[in-house]
């Protein structure tokens, strides 16, 4: 089990940019390239041991093994081909998605900034 979970990390690099970055494609005479946020990830584990006599419960060996694994992309705009080169086209909805996270970090952030120094001037 954990020479397949090692094989699958050391082909991570691999696939990191074939899945960032889609195959190049034409619509409408412009050559555009897709790109995604992608993120991944792999698990596994083992087990195994005897049950004492002095435990309740049934009486043997027991053993197990496990993995998983997920991933997800977001589309996040693509290149598109312009007469002044490439051109980075957001999907604005995504970006959208993908920015909510930061922006909650920050709003908490500023809150607690702010009420650290009102705290401050009170005293």
């Amino acid at each position: 089990m954990s020479n397949l979970i090692e094989k699958l990390t050391q082909s991570v690099p691999s696939w990191g940019a074939k899945l960032a970055y889609g195959e190049k494609t034409t619509v409408d005479g412009h050559d555009l390239v897709p790109v995604a946020l992608v993120g991944f990830g792999f698990g596994g584990g083992e087990g195994s041991g005897d049950v004492p006599d002095t435990m309740d419960g049934p009486m043997g060996r027991g053993e197990g093994s496990g993995g998983g694994g997920g991933g997800y992309a977001v589309p996040i705009g693509a290149y598109v081909g312009s007469p002044d080169g490439l051109v980075f086209r957001p999907n604005v909805i995504a970006l959208l998605v993908v920015a909510v996270p930061v922006v909650s970090a920050a709003g908490l952030a500023l809150a607690q900034i702010i009420g650290a120094f009102r705290g401050r001037s009170t005293t």
